[in-house]
């Protein structure tokens, strides 16, 4: 009896560690599942999160070479806006600019040629006229000297006629270098000495006495009696 009941109670001992080893090795393989669920739950995770890492970088390297892209025709449009506002700045104000020299160069040399032509004509007309007046003068000297030869010759060969010519000719000059004074007198004042005639009758009579005096005062100069 003490031998069944320890055969029980070893039964009973044996059982237990049996079943404490079936629970070890439960809980072992539970352990080393959940290691093993976790190492590929975090490798997912991983694998995850990489393959995220990896979209958003090729994301990022799509919008940096779209960026790119956006930048290269950016800097396009620029440059034929450049372009564009030279070729426009050149037909608006280069163009017209260098026409607009050009037409003020072949002004100035029209002008400057104008002035040559003018200045030419001016010595030319200058130079005619020079000689003109040197012949016109030549020629007046020449006449004058044959007008006085012919005179001295009349001279010599009609003396007092050829005088009596010359005075009558210069009688009017006479008279009127004689009459000149009272022309230019503003105001006469007659002074009467008893005579019967004053004023404008009066004057009138002394300038006939001068000239009636004139023919006796030449012939006592010259010799010669004009009033013949």
């Amino acid at each position: 009896e003490a031998h069944a009941m320890q055969e029980k109670i070893s039964a009973q001992y044996v059982n237990e560690i049996q079943m404490a080893k079936a629970q070890r090795d439960y809980e072992l393989k539970k352990a080393s599942y959940d290691i093993e669920v976790n190492t590929k739950k975090a490798e997912s995770e991983m694998a995850y999160q990489l393959q995220v890492a990896k979209t958003k970088q090729r994301i990022e390297e799509e919008k940096m070479q779209v960026q790119v892209v956006e930048r290269s025709q950016q800097i396009m449009l620029q440059e034929q806006e450049i372009t564009r506002k030279e070729k426009e700045l050149e037909a608006k104000v280069k163009k017209p600019a260098e026409a607009e020299r050009y037409r003020l160069e072949k002004l100035a040399e029209a002008q400057r040629a104008q002035l040559i032509m003018e200045a030419e004509a001016e010595a030319e007309s200058i130079r005619i006229k020079g000689d003109a007046e040197a012949f016109a003068v030549e020629a007046k000297g020449r006449a004058e000297a044959e007008q006085m030869a012919k005179k001295a010759e009349a001279f010599q060969q009609y003396k007092e006629g050829a005088m009596v010519d010359m005075l009558l000719e210069q009688l009017p000059l006479m008279a009127e270098e004689i009459s000149r004074p009272l022309a230019q007198a503003q105001k006469i004042t007659m002074i009467s000495s008893g005579g019967a005639e004053v004023g404008v009758a009066k004057l009138t009579g002394e300038v006939l006495d001068i000239m009636t005096r004139l023919p006796a005062a030449v012939e006592k100069l010259t010799g010669v009696n004009i009033s013949q």
